[in-house]
């Protein structure tokens, strides 16, 4: 291939690839807002209801690729990737015709749900676990799927019909915040925990920030039946 031929084909895909990748993005950011959004109408819906100043209700904005919300004994946050990921080559979905129409279909910006505990967060212990419970996978064309746990890994999988509304993410954040709640702290096997050293023992004492996680184990998870 000459030096021309390969300038070429640079310049072509810089003027497709490159370019799609940045509307995807650019479009992201747009959509991560209209989560804020959304959650943000959630807990106000949620405060008009629930009359306990006990229960946790509160919105972190942390910029323009993350933000937080506590839910009672839990935290969801939400944090855009600032990559465009492209579908691995062998993915079912490259098979059906709408990613055969336009290969440009097949890239996403993605947002990542984790889920913590709310203490975690409040009490800065920051050998506590969290975990990935869903991720919305956003293309140019303004259609999504989700993987996840629960609902999300199940109603949301649709990628050429689930257009990305108001509605649709609403959805969304129900789901998560939903599988949060729904998901309880799961007491340690006993083994893992009965030997501590001093230095341990003496955090536990002026602080109790022992490390504590919502742990999903493989038991849970067939019992319920998600899918990630």
């Amino acid at each position: 291939m000459g030096k021309t031929n390969v300038r070429s084909k640079i310049i072509d895909l810089l003027i497709n690839k490159a370019a799609v990748k940045q509307d995807v993005a650019d479009f992201s950011e747009g959509i991560l807002e209209l989560f804020k959004k959304a959650v943000k109408n959630e807990i106000a819906a949620y405060r008009k209801e629930v009359n306990d100043d006990r229960v946790r209700l509160k919105f972190d904005d942390k910029g323009d690729h993350e933000f937080i919300a506590y839910i009672g004994s839990d935290v969801l946050v939400f944090q855009l990737h600032q990559n465009i990921f492209r579908l691995e080559d062998d993915n079912p979905l490259w098979e059906t015709d709408y990613l055969k129409r336009n290969g440009a279909n097949g890239y996403f910006g993605i947002i990542n749900i984790y889920n913590f505990l709310a203490e975690s967060y409040e009490k800065n212990r920051f050998n506590d676990s969290g975990y990935l419970i869903g991720r919305v996978f956003m293309n140019h064309d303004e259609k999504c799927m989700v993987e996840g746990k629960g609902d999300l890994g199940g109603m949301f999988k649709d990628l050429e019909n689930s257009k990305l509304t108001a509605k649709l993410i609403r959805d969304i954040v129900q789901a998560a915040i939903d599988f949060a709640i729904e998901f309880d702290l799961i007491t340690p096997p006993y083994e893992l925990i009965q030997e501590v050293t001093v230095m341990q023992i003496q955090e536990i004492s002026s602080d109790l920030q022992i490390a504590t996680g919502k742990r999903l184990g493989f038991k849970f998870s067939k019992e319920r039946g998600d899918n990630f």
